[in-house]
This record gives structure tokens, C-alpha cells and sequence, in this order.
């Protein structure tokens, strides 16, 4: 058994009210099977544009889904990285089904096959991110998962995860409530404020470089980068305060002697 990663970061009840945490890559591992739906998705979708598959071809990389897709709502992902490659789709509508060549269609399609991927794997959560959350709340601090998913609130639910969270901001409640994706601080502004925080006084996890530039331009208290994968450092350059490969170097201090009941806007019960 591999010993546990140094203290890098202390969470403080003494500066902090709230915590923030994305949800695929940080508490989950399902970044993993978002990112095996993107590459199924691009590399189907590009194999029929190459003129000559054999010569123009060029596969969605890890980098790619690092700079264009990860962390990002899902049609914004789409355009990005089409606009990498010089390509342009039609916007189509949400009625889209999954064989429509719009930026729509091709979302209805990777989400299949997330969904796919998803019931075949199960959802693989990180037992530090369960260990740490469960110390955050026994410190007295607020928590909220802000994932730019559509699917967080299945997620939460396969995972066996909704009784760790007092609020949940994503996919959908972005797209009611017409808020900006990240890179944009918009739903980690959103996350603290149906928790009763300030920013000053709220700490955020994200292991995506877009979410990351999120909670820098939201001016919040301390933006930890949870490295998974990627270039030592990139989550630094980002915006992050610090970077840990674990979760197990998150240290929690200032207990409170009881919780109050949270009745904030969004909390889950």
C-alpha cells in the first residue's frame, strides 16, 4: 500500500464557510468514461470528414480534451474543438436525436454513449474524495458539487453521493437558469451563493484547467487543482493555488461542535 501524499493544503473552518467541488475527475473517476464518449464521438465524426482518411486523419487526443473539452459544458466542448480543427456545424435545437449533424445532434450523441459507458461501468468514486467530504462537513462547512454535466444529478445518485452535498449546480440548472459555463465563474458563483457564501470564504476543487480559470475569476478564497492526469504544474499555470495528485492531502481543521440545518436555495435534502 502506497503511503499517503504529504499535507499540501489545510482546509480552515476558521476562513472558510463553503466548499466547492467538481464532480467528474474529483470526486468521481468518471472524467475517464466522459473522456472515452468524446473520443468515440470526435474521431467517428472526423474519420468521415477526412478527404483521405489515410492522409488527413488526425485522432482527439488527451490534449485536446484537456484544452478544448474538459471541464466545459457540452455544446460549448463541441464548438471548441471543431474550431480547433478549422470545422463548423450547424447549431440545430435541443430536439436534436443523436444522428443529426448539428453541434445538438453530436451532443445527443456523445451523451449516449456516456450513458452507455456509464450503466456498463457503474460509477467509480474516489473513496479520499468520500473520506474528505465527510471531514469538511464534520468541520461544519457548507458543501456544493458545480459540474458543467447534465447528467450530475444521476451521477450523484448511482454514486451513492447525494447525502454529502447541501446543493448541486449543474448541466441542467446552468441551462435553466441560464448561466455560463466554465471557464466562466458563473455556476461556482452560483454553488456559493445557494449555500449562504461568499467567495472569500469558500474554497473550490477541480482537476480541468477551464474550471480552474472559473474559480480564479471568481475571486474565490482558494482554488485547489486536482491533478489526475496532464502535465505536472498545468493546474498552477491555470490559476490554481496548489495542485495535489490525492485528495488525501487536504487537511481539515476546526471542527464545529454541531452543523445547523442548511435551508438554503437548491440544498438537497
Amino acid at each position: 500500500m502506497s503511503s499517503p501524499e504529504p499535507v499540501a493544503v489545510t482546509l480552515s473552518r476558521g476562513e472558510l464557510d463553503a466548499v466547492l467541488f467538481d464532480l467528474d475527475g474529483v470526486v468521481t473517476r468518471t472524467a475517464q468514461v466522459h473522456a472515452a464518449a468524446w473520443k468515440r464521438l470526435f474521431d467517428t465524426y472526423l474519420w468521415k470528414q477526412a478527404a483521405d482518411p489515410a492522409q488527413d486523419f488526425r485522432p482527439f487526443t488527451q490534449e485536446d480534451y484537456r484544452g478544448y473539452v474538459d471541464g466545459r459544458p457540452r455544446l460549448e466542448g463541441i464548438r471548441c474543438f471543431l474550431a480547433s480543427r478549422g470545422l463548423t456545424l450547424p447549431e440545430g435545437s435541443s430536439s436534436d436525436g443523436p444522428d443529426a449533424e448539428t453541434v445538438h445532434g453530436l451532443g445527443a450523441r456523445k451523451n449516449a454513449w456516456f450513458l452507455e459507458e456509464l450503466e456498463r461501468r457503474g460509477v467509480d468514486v474516489d473513496p479520499a474524495a468520500v473520506e474528505l467530504l465527510e471531514r469538511v462537513r464534520a468541520a461544519g462547512l457548507r458543501t456544493a458539487v458545480v459540474t458543467s454535466s447534465r447528467n450530475g444529478a444521476a451521477v450523484l445518485r448511482l454514486g451513492s453521493l447525494e447525502h454529502l452535498f447541501d446543493a448541486r449546480v449543474d448541466g441542467v440548472e446552468a441551462g435553466k437558469l441560464g448561466l455560463a459555463g466554465k471557464p466562466a465563474p458563473d455556476t461556482f458563483l452560483e454553488g456559493a451563493r445557494r449555500l449562504g457564501a461568499v467567495p472569500a470564504r469558500t474554497a473550490v476543487f477541480e482537476d480541468a484547467q477551464a474550471g480552474v480559470r472559473a474559480g480564479r475569476l471568481g475571486g474565490f478564497a482558494l482554488v485547489i487543482g486536482v491533478r489526475r492526469s496532464g502535465e505536472e504544474g498545468a493546474l498552477l499555470r491555470a490559476g490554481a493555488d496548489v495542485e495535489v495528485t490525492e485528495l488525501s492531502a487536504v487537511r481539515v481543521e476546526g471542527a464545529a461542535p454541531s452543523r445547523p440545518e442548511l435551508h438554503a436555495e437548491g440544498a438537497t435534502p
